[in-house]
């Protein structure tokens, strides 16, 4: 029975909540890279507990790689460099 109630709660936890990332919010994001002369792939774009981005592996103009967090309306809050 307890293994069966940790298993519930396991399947219940926001952690586990589903972290993809709908084709407009991405089309969004390549539109703010490209406009600070980023890009980076798709698939490296996290969701985060508080809503917000974790864009990993960024490549930027002149080859600078950086990993970017953005808040849950997509703005800038945090880079850095990799």
């Amino acid at each position: 029975m307890k293994r069966t109630l940790a298993i519930a709660a396991l399947v219940a936890s926001p952690a586990l909540a589903d972290d993809h990332v709908d084709a407009e919010t991405v089309e969004k994001i390549e539109a703010y890279l490209a406009s600070i002369e980023c890009q980076m792939d798709p698939a490296d774009i996290e969701v985060e507990d508080d809503g917000g981005y974790e864009l990993d592996d960024v490549i930027c103009k002149g080859g600078n790689q950086f990993d970017i967090e953005l808040d849950a309306d997509l703005n800038e809050v945090e880079r850095r460099a990799e």
